[in-house]
Formats: C-alpha cells, structure tokens, sequence
C-alpha cells in the first residue's frame, strides 16, 4: 500500500507563521522609553469617546479645610508664609500643632463609595480620577512605601483607592488615580532638590517602587500625573515609567495618561494634553486635550468656608462643557469632599444638573466629534459638534426671539431639523441656496443647564 503523505512540515510552518505573526503584533505594540516612541502610541478610543470625568481631591488637606489643598505648604513651605495660614493654625490649634497631626481626624466615618459612584453615575461622567497621592504624600492607599502616612495606618483605616474603585466600576465607569511625583516635605526628594536633581535617591526608593505597586495593585485606566514642573522628566525616569506603563503593564491597551512628566512637557509630551489647570484653547488643537476646573472656583480641595458666590453654577459648567467638547476636549469636573466622607450637597447638585441636562443633550457630546467649524458668530452663542454626517449646534443661551439663523451649515433639500429632547422636525428656510439656514424654533422648555441642542441631518 501506497505510504500516507507526512503532514508535520505543514505544521511546522503553520505553527513558525502564527509565532512570526504573535511576534510582529508583540513588536509592533511595545514602545522604548524616548518620547519618540511614547508619543506615537495611539490614546485608547473610550477616553475621547468618553468626554466627562469627575475628579476628586481628597486627603490629609481636607480636615483643615482651609485656603485650598497648598495649605501646608503655604502654611510651613513657602517663605514667608501665609500669614493667613499661620493666624488660622495660631486661632484653632495649639502650640506646636504640626500637619501630620491633621492626618488623624481624616476619618472619612460617612464615606460610602456606592453613594459616590451613584452620585457620579447620575453626572453623566464615564470615568472618576480620585488624589491617590497629592503633593502632601499622604497615600490614600496602604502604600508600603509611605509608612504611617497612608490612609489605612492612620486616619480612615481603610483603602480608600480600592473601595472607591471598587463601587465606581460596579457601574460601568472607567476609574483613574492621580498621583503627585513631588512630595513637599520628604527628606528623599530634598535631598535630591539640593543636589541639583543629579541624585535619584527619591524617585528610585520612593516614587518609582509605589508607582509600579499601584499600576499593578489597582489597574487604573488612567494616570493622571502631577507635581513633575520642578524637575526634568529624565530626573522622574518618565520615560522609562511610561515604556513599561504602554508594553508590560496589567493596563497596557486601555491605560491613558495626562502631560504632566517634567519640566517642558506639558502641551509637548504624554497622552492628552492638560497644558494648565483649567485650560482652554483659542482653537481647535491637534492633540486630543482635556480641561480640568473645579466647582468651587477657589480651591480643589474641601473649603469650610466657601461660599455660593465662589462656586460655578450649572450654567456656566454646562457652556464650558459644551465649548470643551466643540474644541475637541475633554471636561474633568472636579470636587471636594469633607474629611468626614461627604460630597458637599451643593456639589452634587451640580453633578446631578449636569447628568439631567446630558440625558436630553448627551447625543452631541458622547463620542462626538469636532465640526469644521466650531462656533457660530450669532446674537447667542452656538457651538458645533458633529458624528458623520449629523451636526449638533448647542445654543448655550435662550434666543431672544422665536427664530434662529445658522450660517456655515451647507444644507440640501432633504436637510432635517429636530430639538433634541422633542422630535417634531422643525421648519427651516435656506438663507442663499445651499448654505445657511434660518430655523423656526418651539417654546423653548427650561432644561437644567439652559443649554439647548438642534439636531441637523444630511448637511455638510
């Protein structure tokens, strides 16, 4: 009988291929540790889609309360020192007081995580950033690299990063930690201050290890870096964080990342560019961006004092919103909870204002993209966003009368307008042929926000 035909050949080349092809992918998804390659890597798609975050900075800095998060620093850093800070420590504490002693009345006896994360559900936001680490080095974690100086040795006695975490994914949202490369006060990193930053001492006994721990202890989706404009991304070893951080780490192909790796790189290098804290662009940029700003104008952290008059009401956060995304932004709404555990009421307020007005509104902000053009000079102001062939123009005032003229949108006849929130399609009459339109509107109904949105079809 003729002898059967040998397959293993066919199966050494079909096995070598699939590893030729499983090295290819691995090569082509790993990044060295120049900004070059960092820089190449493309942002995970969810976070442009995602357009609103809510940020949380909360910590040791929260049971004084007062001036803003700097307090300590402004208090026992700066030269000469507040004085404000020093007749607020002088009134209410006694001699002696030092900071650290804040650390145990950080009890956080009313946090419940699944009530943030409803309250943050209920904004709208798709993902939360909570201060893992500010400037202070209180870890709101059990970092093993910050001994007595973490939220589980002292103060709330729990691992606040991890509850947190825990509850705002339980409902869908992407969770990202913020951490601070420089701690004001930690002997390490004054060390390598005073030598000129040519010593590493902090960064590869402090920084790096804890870095490296929460990564794999808590898998952000994003890392939202700060405290870096004192030193050179060369002295924070940023590049080589970041080269392991988009090849090895547990969040590789989901994790994204702020600007903000040493001195010079913001608005230059990293992920999405924050430039500045509450930065806006007089154009549409080239590089996906994101505005952070916070309710209350004043502080990013809890103020026992604030007042109504220095808070942003929902109005104006709706138009910044609005303005952010037609720029092609991100908007990370930040507030500040009490070292009891609490989100202020007025805080939430403004949280569950916004997600009422996304719940009509949300079609032209959620994974929408910039227009061709971006705003309107008008009697009110108009800003664009656009998905295909769809464009949104949200009037971020009441029109003063029942009309309202558009000019750069290029209709044709089977152009379509709707209110979104009402789907009667709306009548409209062209202003020259092809371009431009003259839209009669209904009643405007009050919606939280008083931000309205009109729905356009087939137009260019």
């Amino acid at each position: 009988m003729p002898r059967k035909r040998r397959r293993q050949p066919v199966v050494i080349m079909l096995t070598a291929f699939v590893f030729v092809v499983a090295l290819v992918s691995q090569t082509a998804a790993r990044y060295t540790a120049n900004w070059t390659s960092l820089d190449a890597r493309p942002l995970p798609s969810w976070y442009d889609e995602a357009k609103l975050g809510i940020f949380i900075h909360w910590g040791v800095f929260s049971v004084p309360g007062f001036v803003n998060e700097w307090f300590w620093w402004y208090w026992q850093g700066q030269q000469p020192p507040d004085q404000k800070c020093v007749n607020y420590m002088s009134k209410n504490y006694p001699p002696g007081f030092s900071y650290p002693q804040f650390a145990p009345q950080f009890h956080a006896q009313f946090f419940d995580p699944g009530e943030w994360a409803d309250i943050f559900k209920a904004s709208g936001a798709k993902y939360v950033v909570l201060t893992a680490k500010h400037h202070e080095g209180f870890t709101n974690w059990g970092s093993p690299y910050s001994w007595n100086w973490n939220s589980v040795d002292t103060g709330p006695h729990r691992d606040l990063v991890q509850d947190l975490g825990d509850a705002v994914r339980s409902r869908s949202l992407h969770y990202g930690l913020y951490n601070s490369l420089y701690e004001w006060f930690h002997p390490l990193y004054l060390m390598d201050k005073k030598n000129g930053f040519k010593t590493q001492v902090f960064v590869m006994d402090k920084l790096l290890p804890e870095l490296y721990n929460m990564v794999v202890r808590y898998k952000p989706d994003v890392i939202w870096s700060d405290g870096d404009w004192e030193a050179p991304d060369t002295y924070w070893n940023s590049t080589e964080f970041l080269a392991w951080l988009y090849s090895d780490s547990p969040v590789k192909d989901t994790v994204v990342t702020n600007d903000r790796w040493g001195a010079g790189c913001p608005c230059k290098h990293g992920g999405f560019y924050n430039c500045k804290d509450k930065y806006t662009p007089g154009q549409l940029p080239t590089h996906k961006w994101e505005k952070c700003t916070s309710v209350d104008k004043l502080s990013w952290g809890y103020r026992r004092d604030m007042r109504i008059s220095e808070l942003m009401d929902l109005p104006t956060i709706i138009k910044d919103l609005v303005q952010t995304v037609a720029l092609g932004g991100n908007y990370l709404l930040n507030v500040g909870p009490t070292p009891d555990g609490m989100i202020p009421t007025v805080f939430e307020e403004r949280l569950r204002g916004v997600g009422a007005w996304l719940e009509i509104n949300g079609e032209a902000i959620y994974a929408s993209k910039p227009w061709r053009v971006q705003a309107e000079n008008s009697t009110i102001p108009i800003w664009y966003t656009s998905k295909g062939t769809t464009v949104y123009a949200i009037l971020t005032a009441k029109p003063p009368k029942p009309t309202v003229q558009l000019l750069e949108p290029k209709t044709s006849p089977i152009t379509k307008v709707t209110l979104l929130g009402n789907p009667k399609p709306l009548s409209w009459s062209p202003i020259q042929p092809n371009a431009g339109l003259v839209i009669l509107l209904p009643e405007l109904p009050y919606i939280p926000g008083q931000a309205w949105t009109l729905r356009l079809d087939n137009i260019q």
